[in-house]
């Protein structure tokens, strides 16, 4: 798609703050329109438009992406988006742990314990801990906990949670970081321990590297997106 537009420009609108491309007002791929709960978030949105050359890159406008999504995708469906986020807690991540080798088991209890402890006395959801693919059964209570706390974010938070809790396969490590309890660095390098140890042990391959930086900029955009709300 060629850039025809000359001015972009974010205005006052109904619910929020609007974006606009030579003063007509931008509307989402569902053709709804694109109003941000945020006058951060629109300029920010504004500046990946600004900064598009001669073709437009949908693919490096990762926020302008995110609050599509959140109302195009999320709004009409969010029961489905907060179940499938919060189903994330029956089977996280950092619930999941190896007693071999003793160096990784020892890194993956000094990352990944904190955040359980944090949710814990956050949340009031006790997650149980295990060792090998065994499942763990965790509590219902801590489950209905932590489905609440999704279920009661807007649509635009919902939608960088469920971004987040998918990328890191962690719905304490989204968590973690859509509370400031983690930037986004170290939500990735949390999400990605069990990685890094075998990288560092045996290096990385090409396509496992380029999976890895898609993920760490999905983080990123969500992360940078929950601030922007913020602001």
């Amino acid at each position: 798609m060629k850039r025809l537009y000359k001015i972009v420009a974010t205005h006052p609108a109904e619910g929020g703050w609007g974006v606009a491309l030579d003063a007509k007002p931008m509307r989402t791929p569902g053709k709804n329109a694109l109003i941000l709960p945020s006058a951060a978030l629109a300029a920010a949105i504004a500046a990946e438009w600004e900064a598009q050359r001669d073709t437009i890159r949908p693919a490096t406008m990762k926020l302008t992406q995110l609050a599509a999504t959140a109302i195009d995708v999320t709004a009409p469906r969010r029961d489905l988006v907060a179940a499938e986020t919060a189903n994330y807690a029956d089977t996280d991540l950092v619930c999941y742990r190896t007693d071999h080798p003793p160096a990784l088991a020892a890194r993956q209890h000094a990352v990944w314990q904190p955040l359980i402890d944090w949710a814990a006395v956050r949340y009031d959801a006790a997650l149980a801990v295990t060792t090998g693919i065994i499942p763990a059964a965790q509590s219902p209570a801590a489950l209905r906990a932590l489905a609440a706390i999704v279920a009661a974010q807007d649509d635009f938070r919902l939608t960088a949670l469920h971004t987040l809790t998918a990328a890191s396969g962690s719905l304490v490590i989204a968590l973690a970081l859509s509370e400031s309890r983690l930037d986004a660095e170290a939500a990735f390098a949390a999400a990605q321990l069990d990685e890094n140890f075998q990288i560092e042990t045996w290096g990385e391959d090409a396509d496992a590297a380029i999976r890895r930086q898609a993920l760490a900029a999905d983080i990123a955009a969500a992360a940078r997106f929950i601030a922007l709300l913020r602001d």
